[in-house]
């Protein structure tokens, strides 16, 4: 009888599923494409954020361009940049608004896939010498209980893991080793304006370090400003599961342990609403001690404690966005200045990796950059070669972050709970999801599939021993949560694009 049961539960949620998709998609078409819309516009502004300077004009053309290459900003997509365009043979000039140690509190967590990506671009000896510790995986915690995902790392080399790390010193040693290339040049300077001439970016215009104004002219300027997020670190902190990210499901949004040296661990708590706790005045300190610490492990309760005491508290703020294309003929946005995603899976600079090298596979056979239409109706191509890898990270991130967050709602509480004990499961259930999380399967397709078992998992719960109609009901509206989660951000990351890229024209677009 219960099997009888079980059977027809999975049946009526398989049925409830495909409706519940049908109609949703229906409803949201036109919603979403306006929204499409409004996200297009946005990123452009990232383009117009800084100033365009119209008009300028130079004799000799682009032949008296100052490098093949400008970069803004020399983050880990800038610096990562910069080391493999010079490797390459590209005359790089890279225009950092400050050449100190980042103090940043993410960007810390490089997944095994991102290092995987490191080593194609002969950049692994940058997690050398700084104290980074190796991650294999995550440690998952829900009231009381807990279960460890490792990372699927059987068919890699020894060296392959994780690295968590200080996202400064990581920083620091890829500027380095880019400022090492006799074609780099790397300076302090803060860029005001772009250079156009008749809709193509010429150059930049900006203030060296002594406040004098200097300009930089190349056929291609790349773009890279960084995004930020709210954390502390904790000293001398024993995880209960060592060499593990830490994922704890608390109220009302996930909180997060990572170790970023061999005595601290970085803490980030996800404060959500637009109005973050002061921290001048004590709300932070209050927030974090009444709410935040009764649900961290006991193991780590009064380190956690002891750090918030201590007070070296940081707040920063963090959001995401679709990577819209926004072709500017001479100038390409990379990194957190064209894409950003919740930093809940540490998939950044995973994404900002492989875009590199997706970007360095397309510029390799170029001999000239200086032919500004061609090359960027060629590097159109880009933003469909990367599709696979960073929407899938993306919508990863995202969907997590809103299923892990608590919520009054009984259908997102059903799938919440369903998330985690279908990670508990193990096997292909729990390296599934973790070989995506990781970035070492980013497959679009593989990632639907497991979001929508799991609810298919949480309204069979549901509808065992028997489908009582309050339970389908309840079934019935987790479908429904699910599809409100995932479609939306599928959407914005473009359906054609993430599953379908070898239709999209610019796939197949070669070099002249």
């Amino acid at each position: 009888m219960v099997e009888s049961s079980s059977l027809l539960g999975w049946i009526l949620a398989s049925i409830l599923g495909l409706l519940g998709v049908y109609f949703y998609s229906a409803a949201r078409r036109n919603v979403e494409a306006n929204r499409r819309r409004a996200l297009s516009e946005e990123s452009s502004d990232s383009v117009r954020n800084l100033t365009t300077t119209k008009g300028e004009h130079r004799s000799g053309g682009d032949a008296n361009a100052d490098a093949d290459v400008i970069i803004v900003g020399a983050g880990v997509a800038g610096a990562a940049l910069a080391h493999t365009l010079g490797k390459d043979g590209r005359k790089v000039h890279v225009i950092e608004r400050d050449l100190t140690e980042p103090d940043r509190i993410v960007g810390e967590l490089l997944q095994p896939g991102g290092y995987l990506k490191l080593i194609e671009l002969g950049l692994q000896d940058c997690v050398e010498g700084i104290d980074a510790q190796r991650v294999f995986g995550y440690a998952l915690f829900k009231d009381g209980k807990h279960t460890q995902l490792a990372y699927p790392l059987e068919k890699f080399h020894s060296d392959v893991s994780g690295r968590s790390f200080h996202n400064g010193r990581f920083i620091q040693r890829m500027r380095e080793k880019a400022a090492s290339l006799p074609n780099v040049r790397l300076v302090q300077g803060s860029v005001t304006s772009l250079l156009e001439e008749n809709g193509t970016i010429k150059g930049v215009q900006y203030k060296n370090k002594d406040g004098e104004q200097q300009t930089a002219y190349a056929p291609l300027t790349i773009v890279d400003v960084p995004s930020c997020f709210v954390g502390l670190v904790l000293e001398n902190c024993d995880l209960p599961c060592a060499n593990h990210g830490h994922v704890i499901l608390g109220d009302p949004s996930p909180i997060l342990f990572y170790p970023i040296s061999s005595t601290e661990v970085r803490c980030l708590v996800d404060v959500p609403g637009q109005k973050v706790p002061s921290i001048s005045n004590g709300e932070m300190t209050t927030y974090l001690k009444t709410v935040v610490a009764p649900q961290i492990p006991k193991q780590i309760y009064d380190s956690f404690v002891a750090a918030v005491d201590k007070g070296n508290i940081r707040t920063m703020p963090n959001r995401s966005m679709p990577a819209a294309p926004y072709p500017t003929p001479g100038a390409l946005l990379m990194g957190d200045a064209f894409n950003m995603r919740h930093p809940l899976t540490g998939g950044g600079m995973t994404v900002a990796l492989s875009d590199i090298v997706v970007l360095r596979n397309l510029l390799r056979p170029l001999k000239d950059l200086n032919d500004a239409p061609t090359l960027c109706k060629y590097l159109e191509s880009f933003y469909t070669l990367r599709k696979p890898v960073a929407s899938t990270i993306n919508t990863l991130a995202g969907a997590l972050y809103k299923v892990f967050c608590a919520s009054p709602d009984k259908a997102r509480q059903e799938m919440r709970e369903a998330c985690f004990d279908y990670l508990s499961l193990g096997g292909v259930f729990s390296s599934g999801p973790v070989s995506l999380l990781s970035g070492l399967n980013p497959r679009p397709l593989s990632l639907v599939l497991h979001f929508f078992a799991v609810a298919v998992y949480g309204v069979g719960r549901l509808l065992v021993p028997f489908p009582w109609p309050k339970r389908i009901w309840i079934g019935a509206r987790l479908i429904l949560g699910a599809s409100g989660i995932i479609f939306p951000i599928i959407k914005a990351e473009g359906v054609r694009q993430m599953f379908f890229p070898a239709t999209v024209p610019a796939y197949y677009r070669a070099p002249r």
